[in-house]
């Protein structure tokens, strides 16, 4: 197999780039191209709404994509696709299948790992978690003094923790009638005492997710669950009643105290960072209800679907892990990432503004004239107002920062948060911040 940087395909955007990346300006870009917008982004239609993509705010243009679409398809990412579908080994590494894909096939076609279709088995797990879930939340499990369990700790590391953690705090709007949830990853006693100050013994359930049951941290973190437990309940039978496993070790689990009966198995084709839509999502089903984690694994469904038939230059994940290898491989220049988040509309205005400060490049000065920071003079404000602040982040971080647009950003946000609030179509921006806007006010009227 040639190697990458042999590639052809690759050798070409690598002497574009040396070439005429600097020549790349945002501002230059948007307003040149009215229609940029349309043309670097994708609306992907659902049963339950559309999704946008907008990838018009990135260092790129139409001949850029070609070519990084071009590198995808001369590196086999079409034939390597359809061979994780079909459950052949690509982790060379360990010699193993890689089919998260498998855990959330909704539609149940089979998916065969060594001529052996696995989708009886995940949904043998999936219809257990469904009956663990509904005895916890409707009361029905009770702990070893016979109340009910209002807290859930999910001990592990890793994949074991940091896609549980994402989910529930992503989606925390949809767990009432839930268990809180928490979680303890770090072996620093201090993690795990914390935790457990605010919790009490006889109505929170462990969970110890550990593929093994031997990974070090968690199995430190599960002891001093267990010994923090017994100090109250006083009786290791009630062990049973308050801890579950996540795990394939049989063996190791029922030394530790707990029942088999509530062990929940995974594969080894499931890969750490891919793990929360298999048994290591219990915490998620438990936290939002079995009925929204089906809902979880059927939007992953979807969104397999399109990524497994798109074509790649229309196929959203395809687009931004190439986004991705283009700013690592050929972007020879500091650039900047936005990766902005939050589940609440009150954070739609700065969002907005932050995406036009950060690819426009501007800043206020005291007379209130836009200047690129890159190349404008530096003017700064009256004592005491953002110029001064500006001043001291200057002193503190150095010129490669984007700090001035600090105040830029409060008047943009004071004018997006009015704009968000009728129904009128916005054209006061760049063509990205329009589009984004008007899809809002489309989708959340």
């Amino acid at each position: 197999i040639m190697g990458l940087t042999s590639d052809p395909s690759f050798q070409k955007l690598d002497q574009w780039s040396k070439s005429n990346a600097g020549t790349l300006n945002m501002r230059h870009m948007f307003e040149s191209d009215k229609d940029r917008f349309s043309k670097f982004s994708i609306t992907l239609k659902t049963e339950d709404g559309d999704i946008l993509l907008d990838y018009s705010k990135n260092l790129i243009n139409e001949e850029v994509m070609k070519m990084l679409v071009d590198l995808a398809k001369s590196r086999g990412v079409e034939a390597g696709r359809e061979r994780m579908f079909t459950g052949e080994k690509i982790n060379f590494t360990e010699g193993r299948a890689v089919l998260h894909v498998a855990l959330r096939n909704r539609s149940n076609t089979p998916i065969m790992v060594g001529g052996k279709d696995v989708m009886p088995e995940v949904n043998k797990v999936l219809e257990k978690m469904k009956g663990f879930c509904h005895k916890v939340r409707s009361g029905e499990w009770k702990g070893y003094t016979g109340k009910s369990i209002t807290d859930v700790v999910n001990i592990g590391i890793g994949g074991s923790d940091l896609g549980p953690l994402m989910v529930t705090e992503a989606l925390k709007p949809y767990s009432k009638g839930g268990p809180r949830v928490w979680f303890v990853s770090n072996i620093d006693g201090t993690h795990i005492a914390k935790t457990l100050a605010e919790l009490n013994a006889e109505t929170t359930l462990f969970i110890i997710a550990s593929k093994t049951f031997t990974t070090q941290e968690t199995i430190t973190n599960a002891e001093s669950a267990k010994e923090w437990f017994l100090s109250t309940a006083k009786d290791k039978s009630a062990v049973a009643k308050h801890f579950v496993a996540l795990s394939t070790n049989a063996p190791k689990v029922k030394d530790f105290g707990i029942d088999t009966e509530n062990m929940f198995e995974f594969w080894d084709w499931v890969g750490g960072r891919y793990s929360l839509w298999s048994a290591i999502g219990l915490s998620i089903a438990l936290h939002i209800g079995f009925e929204n984690f089906e809902k979880l694994l059927s939007g992953a469904h979807w969104m397999d679907n399109h990524f497994r038939t798109a074509p790649l230059e229309r196929n959203a994940p395809v687009i931004l892990s190439l986004l991705g290898i283009w700013y690592i491989n050929f972007f020879h220049m500091e650039t900047h990432a936005l990766l902005p988040y939050d589940q609440y509309m009150h954070r739609f205005a700065a969002y907005f503004q932050q995406g036009d400060m950060e690819s426009n490049g501007k800043y206020v000065t005291k007379e209130g004239t836009r200047v690129n920071y890159h190349t404008g003079p530096i003017v700064w404000g009256e004592p005491g107002t953002n110029g001064q602040h500006a001043f001291y982040q200057l002193i503190h971080q150095g010129t490669h920062f984007d700090q001035w647009g600090v105040e830029l950003g409060k008047q943009l946000a004071k004018k997006i948060e009015a704009e968000l609030k009728d129904a009128a179509e916005v054209t006061s921006h760049d063509s990205s911040t329009n589009g984004l806007i008007n899809f809002i006010k489309k989708n959340f009227a």
